[in-house]
């Protein structure tokens, strides 16, 4: 990390400001679009059934990495980190649970919605609520395992946000990574793509399907792939040799991935969008009440 009132190495004045407000429009987009979500969600009682409470956990879980991005983002424009090793420790934690719980949710809305539309019977109640704790718990634990000693969070190579440090390559970061990545990356990953396959071959002959089958594995892929990818080449090689510039461009690719999941899951059905609709207009509140 920098020192109080100079440059990260390997930064110049104008990229540390350009990080900062990539991170920064990154982090309201984010923020905004989630927050609408999970408001409309709270006051519209026809989202308020099993599958769209899926929906609902990635909202919620994407707005945590949105307010992750916020922190770096006002932190990158102060040039330094204000809150100390034990913050970077908490930041880290907040960052990482809640980047596992969007990635496992988006594999359980692709399960969810094969069960609802390729099976004779609809998700359950108690099935929703039990894959939503099982996402939650799971993501604390693995997100908890680097306070306690297998992994360790530190700071990004722009020294103004933390996530899980990768510049060691120690057979304690590697064998960390490979076993988090199968359950928390390769597994949510499969599950997303065999269930959209399914959905096509089952639905595409009569018809086209319901819901976006290619672009929520292209956003795991594409959002979280970066990420993957620095890691798997800092446990088989010195880490070091990629630039600090380059390091930091998964993070703002990841950061990017709460709004176009809101676009796709939220403003993408239409259900969901005529709720959105009827939180922001108030004369179609009250022409629901009169009906």
């Amino acid at each position: 990390m920098a020192e109080p009132g100079t440059l990260p190495t390997g930064f110049g004045e104008l990229e540390v400001l350009a990080v900062g407000t990539v991170l920064l429009v990154e982090a309201l987009s984010g923020l905004g679009l989630n927050s609408l979500t999970i408001l409309c969600f709270c006051k519209n009682p026809e989202l308020r059934t099993p599958s769209h409470l899926l929906v609902l956990s990635l909202a919620l879980s994407d707005s945590g990495i949105s307010l992750n991005a916020l922190i770096a983002a006002t932190s990158s424009l102060l040039r330094r980190w204000p809150y100390g090793s034990e913050g970077c420790q908490a930041h880290g934690f907040q960052g990482f649970a809640t980047a596992l719980a969007s990635i496992c949710s988006s594999a359980a809305i692709a399960w969810g919605r094969y069960h609802h539309y390729c099976t004779r019977s609809r998700l359950d109640w108690n099935t929703a609520v039990s894959l939503v704790f099982f996402v939650w718990l799971s993501s604390a634990f693995w997100a908890a395992l680097p306070l306690l000693g297998w992994g360790h969070y530190d700071y990004e190579p722009l020294g103004t946000c933390c996530t899980l440090d990768y510049s060691r390559g120690d057979r304690n970061f590697t064998s960390f990574l490979f076993t988090m990545a199968f359950f928390n990356f390769l597994l949510p990953l499969f599950i997303t793509v065999i269930s959209y396959r399914l959905m096509e071959q089952k639905l595409g002959k009569t018809g086209h399907p319901p819901v976006n089958t290619v672009l929520p594995a292209r956003t795991l892929l594409l959002g979280w792939g970066p990420y993957a990818l620095l890691y798997l080449y800092a446990a088989v090689a010195d880490v070091t040799s990629i630039s600090p510039k380059l390091q930091m461009v998964p993070a703002l690719i990841a950061k990017a991935v709460p709004t176009v999941n809101a676009i796709n899951y939220a403003l993408g059905s239409e259900m969901v969008h005529r709720g959105i609709w009827q939180c922001l207009s108030p004369q179609k509140r009250e022409q629901d009440r009169e009906q």
